[in-house]
């Protein structure tokens, strides 16, 4: 009696574990063959197989195919040789859909220890494999262009088998004055353009190439089909015709371009891992993008040497120009602005010049850009402001009397909050009256006509004059001259370089209808006698240049006046 009670006892145990088991897990039991002999009711739900139809069948019948061979191999060595094996496992329902589930496999073994079956106890954790796979994506993806992302792009190179002498190239691809859309339009219509491109830019591609968005408005493409130059060539050809190509987000049209850097190589060596192969040529296509950039951009251009040394120049000319307004190496030089009708001087052109005990003189083309990159434009902007008010009240002192003085402001430092506080304060201490300053923008400045406006309209009430420098080179549109408080135009150098019959109808035409609204109308880059009577004849009202003189420092202002003045 003892005894059977215990064997109840036993029994009634075991029959507390199973349920427990059977409430909280998905069971199974196959013999060693792997043929299913037990399936519980949770393993019938979730693989939506009846017990008749898993119950003398295979338990690959739920194999999903996502694993490789090799990881059953080593899941039935591990169970085989009697031991546990433990690990996550996807498998495919009877309709088709997948899941996953975490597995425990627990060999049964006879007393000589010959396995006789197996008990498997798995726990559905699909739902936090969704989670982790969100999670990825979100690690890997770029959130706006749903473009493979940084972290994407070094997993995917690092991946990446490369075998000796297969050729690679990577297109490095940077929007050409995408930070002027963000800052006028706003960072939603930014990132509409971008997804658009996004797309523009993955038709161009087949599937074997791999693209990424690095982040802002660059992109990197890597293509592995051993193309040849000519082939490369002509991608990059229709990707910049595909950006080049009009933009409707919400009720605005617009557009951009793009610059692309592209480096071509074969690869050599083994040893040299395939990330170190990709980044070296990547670092060759970035230098190649700054220098189609310079150039203009909307162009491609494949790495050279001298696009590196050109690079390494750049970046000491950063480094020194980051201590260049401390140790006093900036200059003012000042171009003369001639009354093309009396020959008589009436203004100053206010230019920056630099020196530095490294480099020597450096040209403005080369450093002004990079003031602009790093920012230092709007420090150095001020200092050339007080500098230059402060020496036309020394010359007013002195009884050389100018109508005006010019400073070109760039699009940061005219969009800087500051901006308008600063000028007042600089006029207040130089004692300067407002009248005699002329700012000159660029077209590209005012892009913006809202903002622009209210920069300019405190402009004019502080009494300054405002120019628009480098007419007909930007974004033209008649309607913002007449919406801004305008003084004066300055035809760009290049109009009047070429004075050919086409070059002529574009003077002519904004000499005519400068003064029809009642602008002040100055022709840039006079270097000729030719050129000078050309613009006389169109009554155009002022000019400067070589002819002239060219800029010259604030010591020889006086002999020159007393020339021409």
């Amino acid at each position: 009696m003892n005894h059977k009670t215990e064997l109840d006892k036993i029994y009634q145990k075991l029959q507390d574990i199973k349920f427990a088991l059977d409430a909280s897990s998905i069971v199974a039991i196959t013999d060693n063959n792997g043929i299913v002999t037990y399936a519980n009711e949770k393993f019938c739900e979730i693989s939506q197989y009846s017990e008749a139809e898993l119950i003398g069948s295979n338990h690959n019948i739920i194999n999903s195919g996502f694993h490789p061979s090799s990881f059953f191999k080593d899941l039935w060595e591990t169970i085989q040789d009697g031991n546990v094996w433990r690990g996550e496992i996807k498998n495919k329902a009877k309709d088709g859909t997948y899941y996953w589930v975490d597995t425990t496999i627990v060999p049964f073994l006879t007393p000589d220890g010959e396995v006789y079956q197996y008990i498997s106890v798995r726990h559905d954790i699909t739902t936090r494999k969704e989670h982790e796979a969100y999670i990825e994506r979100m690690a890997y993806t770029d959130p706006v262009t749903k473009l493979p992302n940084r972290n994407h792009f070094r997993k995917w190179v690092e991946n990446q088998p490369i075998q000796p002498q297969e050729v690679v190239a990577v297109l490095y691809l940077d929007l050409d004055r995408f930070k002027a859309i963000n800052d006028n339009f706003g960072h939603d219509t930014g990132d509409a353009m971008l997804k658009t491109v996004a797309n523009r830019l993955k038709e161009c591609l087949t599937e074997s190439d791999f693209i990424s968005r690095q982040g802002g408005d660059e992109f990197i493409i890597i293509l592995k089909n051993n193309l040849s130059e000519h082939a490369i060539q002509a991608l990059a050809t229709t990707i910049l015709k595909q950006i080049r190509l009009p933009y409707q987000i919400d009720d605005k049209q617009m557009s951009t371009s793009a610059s692309i850097g592209i480096s071509r190589q074969a690869y050599v060596s083994k040893e040299w891992p395939s990330i170190t192969f990709i980044e070296s040529i990547m670092k060759q296509a970035d230098t190649a993008m700054y220098h189609a950039k310079r150039n203009g951009g909307n162009q491609y251009c494949f790495n050279t040497e001298d696009q590196n040394i050109l690079l390494e120049r750049n970046y000491q000319i950063d480094l020194e120009l980051k201590e260049a307004l401390g140790r006093n190496e900036f200059t003012v030089v000042y171009q003369p602005i001639v009354n093309l009708k009396n020959n008589k001087i009436v203004g100053l052109e206010a230019l920056l010049r630099w020196h530095n005990k490294k480099l020597g003189f450096v040209a403005p083309n080369e450093f002004i850009p990079i003031l602009e990159e790093n920012g230092m434009i709007v420090p150095v902007g001020k200092w050339i402001l007080a500098t230059v008010c402060s020496q036309m009240k020394v010359w007013q002192e002195q009884g050389i009397l100018l109508q005006r003085i010019c400073v070109n402001v760039s699009p940061m430092q005219f969009k800087d909050k500051k901006f308008i506080h600063d000028l007042q304060e600089i006029l207040n201490e130089s004692l300067l009256d407002a009248s005699y300053l002329e700012i000159e923008i660029t077209e590209g400045t005012i892009l913006d006509i809202e903002t622009s406006s209210r920069t300019i309209n405190k402009l004019k009430e502080l009494g300054v004059n405002v120019s628009i420098d480098d007419f007909g080179t930007g974004y033209s549109s008649l309607s913002y001259l007449k919406r801004l408080p305008i003084d004066t135009l300055k035809i760009d150098k290049s109009f009047i370089d070429d004075l050919d019959r086409d070059g002529e109808i574009i003077a002519n035409t904004i000499i005519s209808m400068g003064k029809n609204l009642n602008f002040r109308v100055i022709a840039e880059g006079i270097e000729s006698e030719d050129q000078l009577n050309y613009l006389k004849k169109q009554k155009c009202h002022e000019g400067q240049g070589y002819y002239f003189s060219k800029p010259i420092g604030d010591g020889e202002i006086t002999e020159l006046f007393s020339q021409l003045g």
